[in-house]
């Protein structure tokens, strides 16, 4: 066979090899060097980071607030000053030594501290509980006690700041939120007025309503 006749057939044979591959590893109908991008759905695709940076980026309504121990790190990075790197931190924290239960709490998630509690007090709420060894700052479910042996109701209008703070989920910071409110607006005259003081929501009402009275 004539050296031309068969490097044609060469070229040929060589043609039609590299179309099968094609073929086989690639969509049969797209150009070459045509670049798959990832389809819209994608796990980590960009159009799921966009989804989350402007949930993220929602303001809060007036009124609104997050559960910081329901709400995932999206929802929490809502809040004033709570980025989205903060955010994961908190709800990790809460995974490994259980819910907040207060405010209060709160402060012992690293990069948290006053400034932040104070920023944050009027649009966070508490549902949860904290566990008992939940952590060593974690504070422990306060246990049932008897008719007779529960102390006297404070009077939420006459008690000193050290005296809230002995009431179960009040701690140090929100005792003294509670006394500086009182001082800038006056009596309150229901027990029921304490959720008027940011940071205070119907959860932690109900559990010091008893505790508590107005004269």
């Amino acid at each position: 066979m004539p050296p031309e006749r068969r490097a044609v057939l060469l070229l040929v044979g060589l043609a039609i090899a590299g179309q099968g591959l094609r073929i086989w590893v690639g969509r049969p109908d797209a150009p070459p060097g045509e670049v798959q991008l990832f389809s819209a759905g994608a796990p980590g695709a960009p159009r799921a980071h966009r989804d989350s940076s402007l949930a993220s980026g929602r303001p809060l309504a007036a009124g609104e607030r997050i559960d910081l121990d329901r709400a995932d790190a999206v929802e929490i990075a809502r809040l004033p000053r709570v980025g989205f790197a903060l955010a994961r931190t908190i709800v990790a924290d809460r995974n490994a030594r259980g819910p907040f239960g207060s405010l209060d709490s709160l402060d012992r998630v690293a990069g948290i501290g006053p400034g932040l509690l104070a920023a944050i007090a009027m649009n966070a709420t508490f549902s949860g509980m904290p566990a008992p060894g939940g952590g060593s700052d974690a504070r422990p479910v306060i246990p049932a006690v008897s008719a007779a042996a529960t102390p006297a109701a404070l009077n939420l209008n006459t008690a000193t700041a050290a005296d809230l703070e002995r009431l179960p989920f009040i701690g140090a910071y929100m005792a003294r939120q509670i006394v500086a409110f009182r001082d800038k607006h006056g009596a309150f005259p229901v027990v029921d007025s304490l959720v008027r003081v940011p940071g205070i929501g119907p959860a932690t009402l109900a559990k010091v309503r008893d505790r508590l009275r107005v004269e």
